[in-house]
């Protein structure tokens, strides 16, 4: 049964490209619209996801204790694979590919594509979606200080400030507080449908952006780097599969632990792409990972669901 939800609510995610690649084809829209569709997804429709996701559930201590776990578990689960990949390729770190190649097979897509996957597949553990707002909020730490590093093999580059300063991290300090006070049943209903409906925009926005980005780029081009579907099958296969080795024996929830495996399985995020960009460093090939890898998932998130 999981196969088939998982497999029914990635391909209606992925249906949400089309839109955005038959307005890019019919010349209604451009690349030139990238910048400003991507700041309304990132700054307005992420922290609302975020927010609608804490207050959509009652406090508790225990809630919270499996939340505060699941902020460690990501942590060091994705600081432990970046660390390993940058290791085991170590002599090849002058390649900007294999710098990719450490932060893409690791950072996902885990808020936009994998919450909704997430929902879908946990119906009876809404806290499952607050997992997938740790989980955004652990990968967006390590962007901007291991991630970095990793892509530049510069310390100067880190920074604890952008860490902590981002539109996810501003979200999930207004979602905590207003989870803990269980503030939905003081706010007013209008302000929470405004919210959840602008959280639930997301998803459909960030595929339309995609389908435009897809839209881009040359067929040939897209599907003709061997190192793309390398990165690709890293974060779709190899990382989803180390993470289920490292939780498996644990003595943990089974909704944990299918957060961890599932959200894990999520296409490369498109950070690495805006990553490359700041830091002139592989910017076709971070791009088409993002593309090559969403599209992927198709096959790949499904049967990681068997796991769990």
């Amino acid at each position: 049964m999981s196969f088939q939800i998982a497999l029914g609510q990635v391909a209606l995610t992925l249906l949400y490209i089309m839109p955005g690649y038959l307005l890019s084809k019919g010349k209604k829209t451009s690349a030139q619209h990238l910048p400003t569709l991507s700041a309304v997804l990132i700054y307005v429709c992420g922290p609302c996801l975020h927010i609608s996701a804490f207050i959509s559930i009652d406090f508790s201590w225990e809630t919270l204790r499996g939340m505060a776990l699941f902020f460690v578990v990501t942590l060091v689960l994705q600081s432990a694979f970046m660390a390993l990949l940058y290791f085991l390729f170590r002599s090849k770190q002058e390649d900007a590919r294999f710098r990719i190649l450490n932060i893409g097979s690791t950072l996902g897509n885990v808020g936009f594509f994998g919450l909704p996957v997430i929902r879908a597949l946990l119906p009876a553990h809404p806290e499952a979606a607050c997992y997938s707002a740790i989980y955004c909020v652990t990968m967006n730490i390590l962007v901007f200080t291991m991630g970095v590093f990793c892509l530049t093999k510069e310390k100067k580059y880190m920074s604890v400030r952008s860490a902590l300063v981002n539109p996810t991290m501003i979200g999930f300090y207004i979602a905590m507080p207003l989870f803990m006070l269980s503030a939905r049943r003081a706010l007013p209903d209008m302000l929470l449908n405004s919210l959840q409906l602008l959280g639930n925009m997301s998803t459909p926005f960030c595929m339309i952006i995609l389908g435009i980005r897809l839209a881009q780029t040359p067929v040939k081009k897209l599907f003709s780097q061997p190192f793309v579907y390398a990165i690709s099958l890293a974060k779709l296969v190899a990382f989803p599969l180390f993470c289920f080795a490292a939780v498996c024996f644990l003595p943990l929830p089974m909704a944990f632990k299918a957060s961890v495996v599932v959200l894990s399985a999520t296409p490369c995020a498109s950070i690495i792409l805006n990553l490359a960009e700041m830091h002139h460093s592989e910017m076709d090939l971070s791009a088409n990972c993002v593309l090559v890898s969403t599209l992927l998932c198709f096959l790949t998130i499904p049967v990681m669901t068997l796991l769990v």
